[in-house]
């Protein structure tokens, strides 16, 4: 029976604060009062995003049968302690509202069979953001933020003594699209060196520990510029013809380096033909109208291949669609001449040609002097002249030889 008697001394208290609610309130925490260390007073937060918001206030006896007088009593600051007179009353019920709640204590008396008194602590929370641009220069943009959160106090009913709500303030910045904040929830005035190149809406929010949340925002339209671009194809022989593709962002002006000291002003230069065997680095600066600038250098270089000549010694124009041409296999040539003759002297076949002439030349049919006549299978003799794009000469014995002719 003891035992008994104490397990109810510890849950009577339990069981009289469940009777006291707040329908919608947000949050709960129980007040502590240093001249009463073992009451337990519920506190309601409510948010209170719209500015408007009231609180609500519903009793139930513990005792939960039967019906019950309720008296409704409001803290006053100025004198300390619960008015004297009731503001509002409900008798013969089994539960008993209150709504339209202001901030402050309210306490109720029940009364009729059962008597007991209940209080609780209402708080309309309302933390404070704002969101804003401090400074943008070509380089960077610094935002500027302000967060703050209410002050709650609740009074001691023995003695009036205020006494603090603990709350804590936390933040986030973001941004649609997303964008780099650097320590967006740890400097509330964060500054990104990898600014936004389209225009974004950056957003924070500022939270309290009760989880009420404010939020501001506003668009920034960017104004920062980025150079960038293709190349293709990025090496092959001499001349090699390049095409750059621009794909920078907000420039005005442009200065295109190809690394072989010619330059271009065009957003979109012409094909650019290199003709010197080598390795080039291609840079392109830009800038905007607001004179930010930007550059880009090409991860890669383009890559001109050195001059090379490759002879055959057997070919067989018979029609097959195999070996059928005698052509040298060359890269980077500027000239190239190809003198053919018959073992009796004769000259069966001659070409000298560069620039166009030489990247459209096919090589030899067969054919005695591009006529009709075809050249009997056998040796012939070769002498072949040619000069590079990077100023080698082929010609020496290596350019002068055989060919065999199959049928």
């Amino acid at each position: 029976m003891r035992y008994l008697f104490l397990i109810i001394a510890i849950l009577l208290p339990l069981i009289a604060e469940a009777q006291l609610t707040a329908p919608g309130m947000n949050a709960f925490r129980y007040a502590t009062y240093p001249s009463a260390p073992d009451a337990k007073d519920p506190v309601f937060i409510y948010c209170n995003t719209s500015g408007s918001q009231k609180g609500e206030l519903q009793a139930k006896s513990p005792r939960g049968t039967g019906l019950f007088n309720f008296s409704w009593y409001k803290w006053d600051d100025l004198t300390n302690s619960f008015s004297s007179s009731p503001i509002k009353s409900d008798n013969g019920v089994t539960i008993s509202a209150i709504s339209n709640l202001s901030e402050g204590g309210y306490r109720v008396k029940v009364s009729g069979g059962f008597d007991t008194t209940m209080t609780a602590w209402i708080f309309l929370d309302k933390p404070y953001s704002s969101a804003a641009l401090q400074n943008r220069t070509c380089d960077y943009v610094a935002l500027n933020g302000e967060a703050a959160i209410d002050t709650f106090y609740y009074k001691d009913p023995t003695n009036g003594k205020s006494i603090k709500l603990p709350d804590r303030v936390s933040f986030l910045w973001s941004s649609d699209p997303v964008s780099a904040i650097p320590y967006p929830d740890f400097d509330l005035d964060p500054q990104t060196f990898n600014p936004p190149l389209v225009n974004v809406t950056y957003m924070l929010q500022v939270s309290d520990s009760f989880g009420c949340k404010s939020n501001s925002s506003f668009l920034y339209e960017s104004i920062h510029v980025k150079a960038d671009f293709t190349a293709d194809p990025v090496d092959g022989g001499a001349p090699l013809e390049v095409n750059f593709t621009n794909n920078s962002i907000r420039g005005y002006t442009y200065r295109w380096e190809f690394g072989d000291d010619s330059i271009s002003e065009l957003e979109n230069p012409l094909p650019h033909i290199y003709y010197i065997p080598g390795e080039y680095t291609v840079t392109l600066s830009i800038e905007s109208e607001l004179h930010c600038k930007d550059s880009f250098t090409y991860p890669g270089k383009i890559k001109v291949d050195p001059s090379a000549l490759g002879i055959p010694n057997v070919f067989s124009p018979d029609g097959d669609g195999i070996n059928d041409l005698f052509r040298v296999e060359s890269t980077s040539l500027k000239y190239l001449s190809v003198e053919i003759y018959s073992r009796s002297g004769m000259k069966v076949y001659s070409f000298h040609g560069d620039g166009d002439k030489l990247s459209e030349w096919q090589g030899w049919n067969g054919h005695v002097n591009n006529s009709s006549a075809k050249a009997k299978p056998g040796v012939y003799l070769y002498i072949i002249r040619a000069q590079g794009w990077d100023d080698v000469d082929y010609d020496s014995k290596e350019q002068r030889g055989f060919l065999y002719l199959y049928r």
